[in-house]
């Protein structure tokens, strides 16, 4: 089945569709979307990437992050996605978005119009092993120290939205 995503421009206006690894390899502004998770104690739900993944396998980041489908909601592609990749469900609401490229070296490029939303949940996930290999809660505090020492183990996006993320409640 070809995985077509949705190409924009820079005010987020729809331009196109195309297959999602040739969007990556040319490096195309595409639509997208991170969800962060929280629990009642305020502590972040922290995926860690499969290690099969198309870039960035085995680093740490936000509970979901993918593309909505040409035709798709947003609304839509986050309930579906957060149920395919972490096998939960809660209420999602969009706090802010962002664009943001990176480039990897396997010669693919994240050039995203990235829609971030956030929920609340405070159960354990179901992963699909073909997303995640693991998951954990941390706080605030304890994930900037983390951070501070480990940079690298964690995705360029999730760097970008947990720096805007806190300086808009903090």
């Amino acid at each position: 089945m070809i995985d077509d995503i949705i190409l924009v421009d820079e005010n987020d206006v729809q331009v196109g569709t195309g297959e999602k690894m040739a969007v990556h390899e040319a490096g195309k502004l595409h639509r997208a979307f991170s969800i962060m998770i929280f629990n009642s104690r305020g502590e972040l739900m922290l995926q860690k990437r499969a290690k099969e993944k198309y870039h960035c396998g085995g680093l740490w980041t936000n509970a979901c992050c993918s593309h909505p489908r040409p035709g798709e909601t947003l609304a839509e592609a986050t309930k579906r996605r957060l149920a395919e990749e972490m096998g939960m469900t809660c209420e999602l609401e969009e706090i802010f978005s962002f664009i943001y490229k990176s480039s990897f070296s396997n010669g693919l490029t994240e050039h995203e119009f990235d829609h971030v939303f956030v929920g609340q949940f405070d159960g354990e996930p179901n992963l699909n092993p073909s997303e995640a290999e693991a998951w954990r809660w941390i706080s605030e505090k304890d994930l900037f120290e983390d951070i501070e020492r480990n940079q690298d183990n964690y995705t360029p996006w999730f760097l970008n939205i947990i720096e805007r993320y806190f300086k808009k409640v903090n």
